[in-house]
């Protein structure tokens, strides 16, 4: 990982595409919606769980979500055990943006919400809840503030509580032999 900067750009990533091992943190509902082909899925909230199959991981390691967020908090993580990684600048929405193909399992009947997507929709329906049930009782308003201090302290600190939480629903969850599957194939015994 040496000769890898911190960041590629698609274009750089994708002319050393076959050299690279491409780890994307999204949630597996994201992931099947549209991935970087040949991508290893590693949701986030596994990393942890995914370090060793990570060390030993073939070629220069590169973390992608669907904007770069997710991927640098990853890298970081990764940085804290030792192990070297890039990320994708713009992340899969960049990849797509200078034209670069997705791949998108066959037999994926719907498409799982980028997680920013879910996030605006569950905030959004709160403080609406808030304040129609505000009118109600004033009390309710105060789920429509806890909402807007919520987001505010996430963009300051560059976290999402409800990202967090919203990863644990079952659509956006990996199923246990997925990412076993996923681990097995980023270990010492892959070509």
């Amino acid at each position: 990982m040496t000769t890898t900067p911190p960041a590629l750009t698609p274009d750089h990533a994708l002319a050393r595409l076959p050299e690279l091992t491409v780890v994307d943190v999204r949630t597996p509902g994201e992931y099947a919606s549209g991935h970087i082909p040949g991508a290893h899925n590693i949701p986030l909230d596994a990393l942890r769980r995914a370090l060793p199959a990570l060390r030993a991981a073939h070629g220069d390691l590169v973390l992608v979500c669907a904007s770069g967020a997710r991927a640098e908090n990853a890298r970081a993580v990764l940085a804290e055990h030792g192990i070297p990684a890039a990320t994708i600048t713009g992340g899969t929405r960049g990849w797509a943006e200078r034209g670069h193909a997705l791949h998108r399992p066959q037999g994926t009947s719907r498409t799982t919400w980028a997680m920013e997507r879910q996030v605006r929709l569950t905030a959004g329906a709160l403080v609406l809840a808030g304040l129609g049930l505000g009118q109600l009782h004033p009390a309710w308003l105060l789920l429509s503030a806890g909402v807007a201090g919520g987001l505010v302290f996430s963009a300051l600190t560059d976290t999402c509580g409800m990202a967090a939480l919203l990863a644990k629903l079952p659509h956006n969850r990996p199923r246990a032999t997925d990412l076993d599957a996923t681990l097995a194939a980023l270990g010492p015994t892959r070509d």
